[in-house]
């Protein structure tokens, strides 16, 4: 499915912060930066289109399409992060670049890029 670059970074920042605990939308308005109506008014797109919920607690949920948008763009900004600093950018630098990069690749780029890196940097 195809969403706007603001509705992955959402979903990819409920990821990353879900890895250190129960998401709520103010912690996500922390990580981006942005202010907590705007990531309020997201959230609730976000629910609408059913990407995710949001139980009594106010804690934030994946669904099985969301995780799957968000594993995808975070799965790209991991590798990308990693092969820009294997290439000698600084590690803010490489994480904001990748930021950008990683939006706007086909499948097939990256998956291409994803071959090339792992050959390049001895992961297989």
């Amino acid at each position: 499915m195809n969403i706007h670059e603001s509705a992955e970074n959402y979903l990819e920042a409920i990821l990353a912060l879900g890895e250190k605990g129960p998401v709520r939308s103010i912690d996500v308005a922390q990580h981006l930066n942005f202010s907590k109506p705007s990531v309020s008014r997201a959230m609730s797109l976000l629910r609408e289109g059913g990407f995710v919920v949001m139980d009594q607690g106010g804690f934030l949920t994946l669904t099985d399409e969301g995780l799957e948008i968000a594993q995808r763009i975070y799965e790209r900004h991991l590798l990308l992060t990693k092969w820009l600093i294997h290439l000698g950018v600084s590690e803010k630098v490489a994480a904001n670049d990748a930021c950008l990069i990683e939006h706007d690749l086909s499948v097939e780029s990256f998956d291409a890029l994803r071959e090339h890196i792992n050959k390049d940097m001895g992961i297989e």
